[in-house]
């Protein structure tokens, strides 16, 4: 194989129209790959249903519309949207309020498969009946829907339009790899590294600072979006320790064996080690620290709950003593949420290489990887005055 054959550059594109979960319903893709994110979520549906119980009810002649912000293009956003109606809908009757209508808005960005989550979508009830047909429609989507383009860290809707946010394993997404991680000249440069888990003090804190500024803007969006009396409840990667050199388990994901998969490119001659040093991940896991700062700074918000939740690890596997099973498991979550960057930086064939890589590297490691690839996520639930 050559090594600059298949090479795809990428330099000049933005990662706003690059980044998005892997399309389609393919082994690798996000669709048949989300089963940890519908686990962690519905393991926090209490959680959202308490941030849910604070909005507050306005008169049903305008509509309730909430917003799902990094919906990617698998059921779990549906599901989230469904969860949200239906309660809100109980909380109008039960306070002898007729149910407005129901608008929900599927947002992420340009480069994400809208088509296949538009196919997703339950067929819509009969909106030519009253709110309280269309809400008790078995197997029937209760509410108007639209796709949303455009990166959540910048205004997407008109201003007080919106009575619920909601966020789940997004906001850890950066906006950009920081510039100086990808300098040469720079005390942040990660060489040999295409993520940030146990680099140098100056490259983490390079991308504690991205995620901060990242963070503040999408508040600012947001505050300026949301109805009085509106929530938000947030869920992102999280660590458990201050140092964030340790990213907990985005680090076992992508700082062990995909990590050591670009490696072996590199040292069979596939690609240069330039080539690798050019990739980084960008992503970063906060802690509480680092979130409350930016929500406290920005002012906009008060917080309602911030903890750290143990969410479980992203490995979900029908045979836990099959190494095969569990190193393919491996290899599809990683090609599912960043295989659409890879794919892009070294093109489609080394791609394959590396994932085919990152499988047979983790099929001696299966058991420890389901002991020690445990995620934490960072839950935040937000009212706006």
């Amino acid at each position: 194989m050559a090594r600059t054959g298949d090479n795809v550059v990428v330099s000049s594109m933005k990662l706003e129209k690059l980044l998005c979960m892997k399309g389609g319903k393919g082994e690798g893709s996000y669709a048949s790959n989300s089963q940890a994110q519908a686990l962690h979520a519905r393991s926090m549906l209490h959680l959202l249903e308490e941030t849910l119980d604070r909005v507050h009810l306005h008169s049903p002649e305008f509509p309730f519309q909430v917003a799902d912000l990094g919906c990617s293009s698998g059921n779990n956003t549906i599901h989230i949207i469904d969860v949200i109606i239906k309660h809100m809908s109980k909380r109008f009757e039960s306070s002898g309020l007729e149910p407005p209508e129901f608008s929900a808005f599927f947002a992420d960005l340009p480069s994400n498969d809208f088509n296949t989550l538009f196919q997703l979508l339950p067929p819509p009830a009969n909106y030519g009946g009253s709110m309280e047909e269309c809400l008790a429609a078995s197997g029937h989507r209760n509410y108007f829907a639209a796709g949303v383009p455009g990166s959540f860290y910048r205004r997407l809707f008109p201003a007080r339009s919106i009575d619920v946010f909601h966020s789940a394993f997004s906001l850890h997404w950066l906006s950009q790899v920081p510039e100086c991680v990808l300098d040469k000249r720079s005390a942040a440069y990660n060489k040999g590294r295409v993520f940030i888990h146990d680099a140098s003090e100056s490259t983490t804190n390079a991308y504690r600072k991205q995620f901060q500024a990242d963070l503040a803007g999408f508040l600012s969006a947001r505050s300026q979006e949301m109805k009085s009396g509106g929530s938000m409840f947030l869920v992102c990667l999280g660590r458990t320790s201050a140092d964030p050199t340790d990213q907990g388990g985005a680090g076992h994901l992508f700082g062990t064996h995909f990590q050591d998969a670009w490696d072996d490119l590199v040292q069979e001659g596939l690609i240069t080690s330039e080539k690798r040093d050019s990739f980084n991940i960008p992503v970063y896991a906060p802690s509480l620290q680092d979130f409350r700062e930016v929500v406290e700074a920005d002012g906009s918000f008060a917080i309602d709950k911030l903890e750290v939740f143990k969410g479980g690890s992203p490995l979900v596997v029908s045979h836990p003593d099959n190494a095969a099973e569990v190193s393919r498991a491996m290899a599809n979550s990683c090609r599912s949420v960043v295989g659409v960057l890879v794919d892009a930086h070294i093109g489609d064939g080394l791609s394959e290489e590396l994932f085919s890589r990152v499988e047979h590297r983790a099929k001696s490691h299966a058991k420890e990887l389901l002991e020690k690839l445990q995620f934490f996520h960072i839950v935040a639930s937000l009212s706006f005055a």
